[in-house]
Formats: C-alpha cells, structure tokens, sequence
C-alpha cells in the first residue's frame, strides 16, 4: 500500500536525509600552507585542490621573523611554509622542520643543478626545497624623482622625506647599509653592523615607514616616490597598472641576493599533501607559469624552455651577468645573528 505524505512533510523527509548523507561524506582533506602575500599564480590553488580533492587553506605572513616566532611560540597546523634559505639550519635547530623525502617528490628531478650548487644553502634539499629566487632594490616614480641614481644614498635625500620606504626587514635593510659602506650583507663584525645601523638610522629620518606590503599600492598611487623593494613585487605593480613611470635599480654599492624555499613544518599534519603540493610546484608547466606570474625565478630547468622571451630577457627574473658580483647572498649566521637583532631594536627606537 502506498503512503502519501504531504508535501511539505516530504520536503522535510528529504531534506533531513540530504543533511544526513552530506554528514556521512568523507571531509575533504586539508592542507595548511604559510607563505608570503602575492606568491602563488592566478588559479594554481583551485587548480591543486580538483586534482588532489581537497581543501587548501592559505596563511600569509610578512617577514621570517614573523613566520619562525609563530612556529617557536607553538603554532600548529601548518603543513608547507615558505622559509628564506638563511632562517632554515635555525628552524632545523629549533626542532621545526622535517627531512623531504626525496622519493615522494619526483619533480624534485627539475631543480636546477647550478643554483643548487651557486646560491641554495641547503644544497642536498635535505629540509628544504628552493621555490624562488630574486633580488632586493630600489622602486621610484620616474614622473616624481629628479636626477634618481641607483644606490642607496637615494634615502638620504632630504627633499624625498616622507615619500620612501625602507623594507621592514632586519637582514635586508641592514643589508642595504653594510653594502653602502663597502662591507659584507654577511658580516659578523660588531662595529660594522653597528655602523650600518647608524646609517639606517640616518635614512629612517627621511622615510614614511618601514614596510615590506603596503608599498607596492604606495608607489602604484604616488603615496611614496622611493621604495626598497622585492624586484618581481615591482614588476607586477608594473604591469598591473601598466605604469611605465615605475622604474626599478639595483644599486651600484651592490644589492641582496635570496632565496626562498618550501619545507614541511616538523608537526605537519597531512604530510602527504604537502608532497604534492611541493611536487605540483615544480612541475615545469606550473613552475613556469608561477615565474610569469611572480618575475621571480624558480630555479626548474623544465621551466625554462617555456618560457616567454620577454620573461627570459627581463633583468629583474635573470640578472644580468654583468652585475652578479654585485650582488650577495644572504646567508645563515647562527648565534651571531643575535647581532643583527640588537642593532635592528636599536634602529626601531630610534628617533
């Protein structure tokens, strides 16, 4: 005998039973990644996500101090972040990374053998795998700034105060200052990094603010004419706005070279996941596409024949032979980066 519900009554029978089937559907996994703003091509993570049938969840943070206090201070739950190469051996110290498994990671064959063997810290990618590489110099108006000359004496120009912007970031900053008085981004001597640190301090009466964000909308809006800058950030404001009056230097004292890497956190919780996605991103088409995207390089020799050629000409992504001796490596210092931190406080109280 058949029953006849009535309507409403049967609408209210399916719909418990659709919440009760949804409620019985495996949950998607999660994958947890910690990684600069602006950093990912249009599309990869939705692109990740249908592949692998999950869930990606994205975190950004502005500096390696900001990312390493958090993973030391007892953050949980992330399963890829994006160290500097310089910050790895401390994170590696402190217990916060884990061993790749070369085995899971195949594209791993990509990577490319001379930037392993020139610029990577973590040559053997025993807890790291290098993701990009790039430059730190100097943005500016050229519809705003008279007589710009690449170097760093350009924040010393009192007629610029208020327009510039130095990166709030220690080994950079106090990087660009060791380099302006002929010395080492890497050096350990105490009276030269605090000799920098007073030269900072000079440039921080002439600046807005230090910043390591905000100053790409800045020197897209004229807010600021001057900016320390990451050279791919640049390039994209660049082609963003399509402002051709947005130049971008390297300085002629010298510049900082970096490198950033992708490791998994030693309390990862889908371990597996975050294999592939390091694997997703070194796979020559996707890695290509993120160089497009970003004017950074990533050093994947599968890459680099699809490249395009303006992207294979453009001196922010290859730097030009000519000026690589110019340019330093940031490298990690152990316990005698405690020395940049002291002078990096000093410059922050400063008037």
């Amino acid at each position: 005998m058949k029953i006849h519900l009535p309507r409403l009554a049967l609408a209210g029978l399916l719909g418990s039973l659709a919440l009760l089937l949804s409620s019985c559907a495996p949950k998607k996994a999660e994958l947890h990644v910690y990684i600069w703003s602006d950093y990912l091509a249009d599309g990869l993570i939705e692109e990740f996500e249908a592949a692998n049938n999950c869930k990606v969840i994205v975190d950004n943070y502005d500096s390696n101090e900001v990312m390493v206090a958090k993973l030391q201070g007892g953050a949980t739950g992330y399963d890829v972040v994006f160290p500097s190469s310089y910050v790895v051996n401390a994170m590696v110290d402190d217990g916060l990374l884990q061993k790749v498994n070369h085995a899971h990671i195949p594209n791993l064959k990509y990577v490319d053998p001379k930037f392993l063997a020139s610029i990577s810290l973590d040559k053997g990618m025993t807890y790291s795998v290098p993701y990009m590489s790039g430059t730190t110099g100097i943005a500016y108006r050229k519809d705003e700034v008279k007589d710009f000359e690449p170097s760093w004496h350009m924040f010393e120009r009192a007629d610029l105060a208020g327009r510039m912007t130095l990166l709030d970031d220690p080994r950079d900053t106090i990087g660009a200052a060791l380099k302006t008085l002929g010395f080492s981004i890497n050096t350990t001597d105490d009276a030269q990094i605090n000799a920098a640190a007073d030269l900072v301090i000079t440039w921080k009466r002439n600046i807005a603010r230090f910043e390591s964000e905000a100053y790409k909308a800045g020197i897209a809006s004229k807010e600021f004419y001057v900016v320390h800058a990451f050279g791919g950030d640049i390039q994209q404001v660049i082609d963003e706005n399509e402002d051709p009056n947005i130049g971008f230097a390297l300085p002629k004292e010298g510049f900082v070279m970096w490198e950033d890497t992708m490791a998994i956190p030693a309390g990862a919780a889908n371990v597996a996941l975050a294999e592939k996605f390091i694997n997703f991103l070194h796979d020559p088409a996707i890695a290509a596409r993120n160089i497009e995207f970003n004017y950074y390089l990533c050093p994947n020799t599968g890459a680099y024949p699809l490249l395009s050629d303006e992207i294979k000409a453009n001196p922010i992504v290859f730097v030009p032979e000519a000026l690589l001796p110019k340019g330093e490596q940031t490298l990690e210092l152990g316990d005698d980066l405690a020395k940049y931190t002291a002078a990096w406080d000093r410059i922050k109280a400063a008037n």
